[in-house]
């Protein structure tokens, strides 16, 4: 028999939402164990990949609020513009920040430096207690609380558990929560790019009948490739010779940043959308990923997990200053309620954009086409955009807001 441990809540993923999530409890003076299948070393020192994080205002907001946004420094590239293409079509849509009060529509933050500056993060606060690499193998919940089994014997006991262990979530499967899942027949490939002219800090996004093609900047004159395409021909993409891509990718990219090279590697993966049923469970909830997979036509992966964590975290922290049970059905509830109406309008909003945009449909050309035209014209229907990709609309909890616990 291993070691037991105490805690106020056992988070299962030890990644971006996961590493996240316990630096908020931890500000709200909850303690948490974040246990992860890959060592902390591993995590710290993870090569560059290739994948970058396109990260809203609101969250922004956020890591600075607790202390993560300060790791970042010199790693960020602001977006001050957006410009969306329908394929050929000289019809567009141009987002502009200087029509808002805030510095940026948003961010971009290669992986690696962003999964650093989480960890970084963590591993500071004396809240929190970091165990990697280890495997969760069993969990008992009951009224009194939860009692989590590790592979080297060691027993965790908390008020709640909370899986945040990605897609194929093993907290959500060993719960039994269903989950409602379909392919895109498409496939996102990702990689970096060098450029010889400067990007300016705007964004591309160029919808092609195989999918968008998005072109987002990086610090330096340098930009992040997310591209999509049906599954074959992703397939036979990814494994054409370095030239041959390159051509591949500068067909659709253009000339305007000058002469390209693809810089570290090319990686590609199925585009799927899955929900889970519910996120919660007696005394276990679910953030990020494994509640909810989207289409990356938006880029709002991240930003809706951050959303999960930022209204977990208010729920459980206002609970746990009551002096009341955090594990209880009436936090969960809460959280279930706040989370449900605005996870499922963001998992229809990306799948219809990715459905209207992703086919040469004469009619829905047409459609696609007066819709940029319409937008365009009107300064009132751009800032409603904007605020909704800033991540500025709705019941926004605390933290996103900027404001501490």
């Amino acid at each position: 028999m291993g070691a037991s441990l105490q805690t106020n809540i056992l988070i299962v993923g030890g990644g971006l939402v996961g590493g996240t999530l316990a630096c908020a409890l931890a500000d709200g003076g909850l303690t948490s164990i974040v246990i992860d299948r890959l060592s902390s070393r591993h995590q710290n020192t993870q090569s560059f990949d290739g994948r970058a994080t396109a990260v809203a205002q609101s969250a922004k907001r956020m890591l600075t609020v607790i202390g993560i946004w300060s790791n970042l420094k010199g790693k960020v590239s602001p977006i001050y513009d957006i410009r969306v293409t329908d394929g050929n079509s000289r019809h567009y849509l141009h987002f502009d920040h200087s029509k808002m009060t805030e510095d940026a529509l948003g961010y971009m933050i290669e992986n690696h430096f962003l999964r650093r500056a989480i960890l970084q993060a963590t591993l500071k606060r004396e809240e929190i207690k970091y165990l990697a690499p280890v495997e969760l193998t069993n969990v008992v919940r009951n009224t009194e609380g939860i009692c989590a089994l590790l592979a080297d014997g060691r027993e965790i006991h908390a008020a709640l558990i909370v899986g945040a262990d990605g897609r194929g979530s093993h907290v959500r499967q060993h719960a039994g929560i269903p989950v409602t899942k379909w392919s895109y027949q498409q496939a996102g490939i990702v990689c970096t790019v060098a450029h010889n002219k400067p990007h300016n800090n705007v964004a591309h996004e160029h919808f092609f009948p195989a999918g968008p093609f998005a072109i987002l900047p990086l610090v330096g004159d340098r930009s992040s490739i997310v591209w999509t395409e049906n599954m074959d021909d992703a397939r036979m993409l990814i494994e054409l010779p370095a030239h041959e891509f390159l051509f591949e990718l500068s067909q659709r990219f253009g000339d305007f940043l000058g002469p390209l090279e693809v810089v570290g590697p090319r990686s590609s993966y199925p585009l799927h959308l899955q929900f889970a049923k519910s996120c919660t469970a007696p005394r276990l909830a679910l953030v990020g990923d494994a509640i909810h997979g989207m289409h990356p036509v938006a880029g709002q992966g991240f930003n809706m997990g951050l959303r999960d964590v930022a209204a977990l975290t208010e729920v459980l922290v206002d609970a746990y200053r009551l002096g009341l049970d955090i594990g209880t059905s009436n936090s969960l509830r809460q959280f279930e309620r706040w989370r449900r109406f605005d996870n499922t309008l963001m998992l229809a909003a990306t799948d219809g954009l990715n459905r209207l945009f992703s086919n040469d449909f004469l009619p829905f050309q047409l459609v696609r086409d007066l819709g940029l035209t319409v937008v365009n014209a009107s300064s009132t229907l751009k800032n409603v955009f904007m605020r909704q990709a800033m991540g500025l609309t709705g019941n926004l909890p605390r933290l996103m807001r900027g404001e501490d616990l």
